[in-house]
This record gives C-alpha cells, structure tokens and sequence, in this order.
C-alpha cells in the first residue's frame, strides 16, 4: 500500500484541461492539482455550467482535486494597494474550489522579510490572517508555497498569525534552489503547518538575494530569462533533492497526503512527470 498519494499540476502539460486530466489519468495519478486564476478555469470563467463540467471530466478520469493553485502572481501580498482587490479573488477562488470538493489551496505570498516590526511584514501578516481566518471558517487551506525565506522565518510568520486556516505547501526544489536550505530540515521546522507537497527538484546555480528573483518572477513569470542565472530546474531525479531523505522525513512527521509533481520547463513534460511518477512509485 502506498504511504503517500500521487498528484500532478495538470497545467504541466499544457493543453485543455479535459487532455490534461486525461493524461494525468493515463499516468496513474491519484489526483491533480490545477491553476485557477487565468484562462480556461478563471473565476470568471467558472459558471455554474463550467463547475459541473468540470466536475463531470474529474468523476469520469476518477481523479480528485489534491489542491487548487490561487497563485494570483505579481508580489504576493506584499503591497497593501493591490491587496484588497487579490484578498477578494482569492476568497472567490476558494468558494468555485469548495464547490468542485477541494481543501487547499496553494500560493505564494512573496518574500516574508526577516524584520517582523517592517510595514511589508504588517503588510502580509494582515493579508494573510485575513485569507487564513477565511479559510479556516470554510473548512479549507491557504498553503503558502515555500521557498523565497528560510523555513524558520515562514513558520514564526505563521505563527504569528494564531489562526489554522494558513498552512504550508512544501516545495523541496524551491528551498534548494533559492532558500539554500536542506528540504529534511524544512519538513522537521514546519511539520505542524504542512497540508500538501510538491514534487520537484533542481539545482542552485548563484546564490542571491530571494527578493531579487522573486521581483523577476512578479515581472516575467517563470520565463523571465534572468532567472536562468540563479537556479535550474529539473527532471525529478537529476537536481539536488535528496528524495530518500526528503520522503522519509514526511513520514517521520506523519504526512502521508499528496506528492503533486510540478515540471514548468522542459520541452517533453508528459514524458519528465512520467519519469517523475515512475521515481516516486519506486520509493513508496
């Protein structure tokens, strides 16, 4: 019996989402995972005709939702202007995934600074309260995806939140490839947060202030060139997690919920989240 569940972002592989969940299906997933802020799946594309489509295409493919991606990009939530209007999206996002049966729901929220008296930390701390006591009320998550901050900066950050709506998606590539931190370490420092997980790997290739790639990331999204400078991205298997490492500390924690394998780059991702799903089967 497998101690962990097997997801995939179907926006992988880039095509409709009826393909895409029928080739997660096709590859033996458990679950997917899908993004739902642009596009096909927009809130305002999500009628309530839309919602049972989609609803109709999961039941056929036998498939459930591990979690929703209400990633809205940009800063996170790091500028107070911007945020009332990204707080009510991201509670619209959470009442369509409530309705199509999701729990989670995953975002960044930008770089949580070190200084917790700063305006930009107040900034996120009430954003963020606001998203978790939400959440918490609908029976649901907010998970932050890791990797900008160190993970002992994410977890007094939620802490000092005192709500358990707002939780943790953990990305052991992210952490390696611009936190420079050990994911094994991450998974002990945030056990009591971590609701879903992603199954990706890559490799730091400069160190470098996060909030540097991450202002890349708000400009360009993850095809920003410059980004190529600082980290790569790869196959599961061919980066620098530690995957026996990384899955034997879940289960020290007593995680036993999703891996949704994540592939953004690479010009064959059916056959990199293949791989990705072979790798992971061997070691459950």
């Amino acid at each position: 019996m497998k101690d962990f569940k097997l997801g995939i972002i179907v926006d992988s592989f880039r095509k409709d989402f009826k393909t895409n969940v029928e080739i997660a299906k096709e590859l033996g997933a458990d679950g997917i995972q899908m993004y739902m802020v642009e596009g096909e799946l927009a809130p305002e594309n999500m009628t309530p005709e839309k919602i049972a489509e989609v609803k109709q295409i999961l039941s056929d493919n036998a498939l459930e939702i591990s979690a929703v991606c209400a990633d809205l990009g940009g800063h996170g939530f790091a500028r107070a202007e911007d945020n009332p209007q990204k707080i009510a999206t991201s509670k619209r996002i959470a009442e369509i995934a409530k309705e199509l049966g999701a729990t989670v729901l995953t975002t960044h929220i930008g770089v949580i600074p070190e200084d917790k008296t700063c305006e930009r930390y107040q900034v996120m701390q009430a954003a963020c309260k606001e998203l978790g006591t939400y959440a918490e009320e609908q029976g649901m998550f907010f998970a932050i995806e890791t990797g900008p901050e160190k993970a002992i900066i994410l977890k007094e950050f939620l802490d000092s939140l005192d709500c358990k709506g707002m939780a943790v998606n953990l990305d052991p590539a992210n952490f390696i490839m611009v936190a420079d931190q050990d994911p094994v370490e991450a998974v002990h420092l945030l056990k009591d947060y971590i609701v879903h997980t992603h199954a990706k790997d890559g490799i730091m290739l400069q160190k470098t202030d996060p909030n540097i790639i991450y202002d890349f990331f708000a400009d360009g999204g993850i095809g920003d060139l410059r980004l190529g400078d600082y980290f790569l991205e790869t196959p599961l298997g061919e980066g620098k997690v530690d995957f026996d490492a990384y899955l034997a500390a879940l289960r020290e924690i007593g995680f036993h919920g999703y891996l949704t394998i994540e592939r953004e780059v690479g010009p064959d991702p059916v056959a990199d989240v293949k791989m990705a799903m072979d790798l992971l089967r061997s070691k459950l």
